[in-house]
Parts: C-alpha cells; sequence; structure tokens
C-alpha cells in the first residue's frame, strides 16, 4: 500500500470508531493536515447525524462548512467529546510532534478540552525517539530571536520558518537535530521561555488512542 492508501484507511478506521460513540448531542475537535483532511472527507458521509465542531484551523473549518458540518467557536461549547487529529511523529507512549501544518497552538487547545484524543497517523510516523521530525515552536513575532538563542542552550538548532505566519499571527521555528529523550520535560521547559506561544510536543496532554495504518492492517495502540 502507499501512504496515501495508508493514510486513507486509517481515516476510515477513525470514522467507523467515532461513528460508533456519536449521540445526539457529541461535539467533535477536527484536526489540521492531510490525514485529517480524509477524516473530514468520511465525516461528510454522515454529516446530518454531526451536531457540531470546532476546528483547529481555518482550513479545516472551510473544509467542514463545505460539507455543511456545523462548526463553532470553543468559547461556545462546553465540551469537545472526541479530537480527531494526525501527528508528524509519534511514540509507543502516545507523546506525539505536531505543528507541520502550523495550527499546533490551536490543536493543543482542543486537545486539551476535549475528553478523548484520538490521534491518526500511518507507520511512518511512529518512532523510538521523538526528534527526526524538526519540532515546531510557535512565538510571538518580536521574541523570534531571543527564544532562537534559548533554544540553542536547550542544545537544538532553531530555524524560522520563512513566510510562514500562522492563524493567530505569530511564527514559527522549527528545532532540528534534537533527540526527545524526555518529551514531557522538554515541553515544559519550552512553554516557559518568555516569548513562546506554546510547542508541537503533546507529552504532557498525548493521545489517548493511536489509530496506526500498516501495511498489515490498522492498529491501535493505547498508552
Amino acid at each position: 500500500m502507499t501512504q496515501d492508501e495508508l493514510k486513507q484507511a486509517v481515516a476510515r478506521a477513525a470514522f467507523e470508531y467515532v461513528a460508533s460513540k456519536l449521540e445526539n448531542d457529541t461535539i467533535l475537535g477536527i484536526g489540521t493536515g492531510s490525514t485529517a483532511n480524509l477524516f473530514i472527507a468520511e465525516l461528510g458521509k454522515i454529516k446530518h447525524d454531526v451536531s457540531g465542531t470546532v476546528a483547529s484551523s481555518e482550513e479545516s473549518a472551510r473544509r467542514l462548512r463545505a460539507l455543511n458540518i456545523p462548526v463553532y467557536n470553543l468559547n461556545s461549547v462546553d465540551r469537545v467529546d472526541m479530537y480527531v487529529d494526525g501527528a508528524d511523529e509519534a511514540n509507543e507512549y502516545l507523546h506525539l510532534i505536531k505543528g507541520g501544518g502550523a495550527a499546533l497552538t490551536r490543536e493543543k487547545i482542543i486537545a486539551a478540552v476535549s475528553d478523548e484524543f484520538i490521534c491518526i497517523a500511518d507507520e511512518s510516523k511512529l518512532v523510538p525517539i521523538l526528534g527526526k521530525f524538526p519540532l515546531p515552536v510557535e512565538v510571538i513575532p518580536m521574541a523570534r530571536s531571543y527564544v532562537a538563542r534559548q533554544i540553542v542552550k536547550l542544545g537544538g538548532d532553531p530555524v524560522y520558518r520563512e513566510g510562514c505566519v500562522t492563524d493567530n499571527g505569530n511564527h514559527i521555528l522549527d528545532i532540528y537535530n534534537m533527540q526527545i529523550v524526555n518529551p514531557r520535560e522538554l515541553e515544559q521547559q519550552l512553554n516557559q521561555i518568555t516569548g513562546v506561544v506554546t510547542n508541537g510536543l503533546f507529552a504532557v496532554r498525548g493521545a489517548d488512542r493511536l489509530i496506526l495504518g500498516t501495511i498489515t492492517g490498522i492498529k491501535t495502540y493505547l498508552p
């Protein structure tokens, strides 16, 4: 199977899982990226049964509205029952790196308020140690250089993602050449740097379920 076929298979598996738990008042959190887009397309099959969604990016919100699926501001709902999103990397403990699509802050907010975070990915995303994929950090624009200097002190090589402005109006620094052996600790260290909005480590609040598409079929990982 190609990577695109694996992504399609895992999106369908996530759709079947979510559909089996869907109730009249269920609010779904919807992520951002190629695998999340495939899940959105699957969700269109039952759009009349979806009470509402919250989206982690303007692009995902646009796709949902195009299917006539209701999209709400997170402040207008009192809970998110299930949040479905992809990942750039995941380990066996369901710690993740996210943010390749620059939506990490809104993704992290939705994950924080969700009862269940369902991560969907193809098998290439499962790694023994996080960090081969550069770790995104969203920063206030005026603090970019200062934050970069602090990241160097932590042992990383920060690179400004030129031309990228997040939906929140901020910039992205991508950290290269860092093996992340303690994701929870590094997540907290980075968030303590003044000027950092958040970083793409999802370890303090990792996934509750990882649905992985492999050449031998769908595999589900739990913490």
